[in-house]
């Protein structure tokens, strides 16, 4: 079931099944990311770039709270993806203790 992948513990638990978009700013991503997940900033996306999604894989969209990811996920949607928008996105990520790092292998913040 995908609806799971709304919440950042169903996404976590998921990981290895899902492709993870994280949509923020390139500052915020080198402050720290999910491991495993693709950057594809906002703007990027609007334009139609990034790297191709595998289109039979659900995909999660993460941001700092959840506002940016909502319209990317309706983006992706419009493209014929199965996105879903991480409610809370980063800010929900860290609080609920999830593991995310800096590239250095530094403990993530969210910036």
């Amino acid at each position: 079931m995908d609806d799971d992948l709304a919440n950042v513990k169903g996404v976590y638990d998921r990981l290895a099944d899902i492709q993870l978009v994280d949509c923020r700013e390139q500052y915020e991503w080198d402050a720290g990311r999910v491991d495993g997940a693709i950057h594809v900033p906002l703007n990027t996306l609007m334009a139609g770039g990034g790297p191709a999604l595998d289109p039979e894989k659900p995909v999660a969209v993460i941001c700092r709270s959840g506002n940016r990811s909502e319209l990317a996920t309706m983006m992706l949607q419009a493209r014929g993806y199965k996105a879903h928008n991480v409610e809370g996105g980063m800010e929900a990520w860290e609080a609920a203790g999830l593991p995310f790092e800096a590239p250095d292998g530094a403990p993530g913040r969210v910036a």
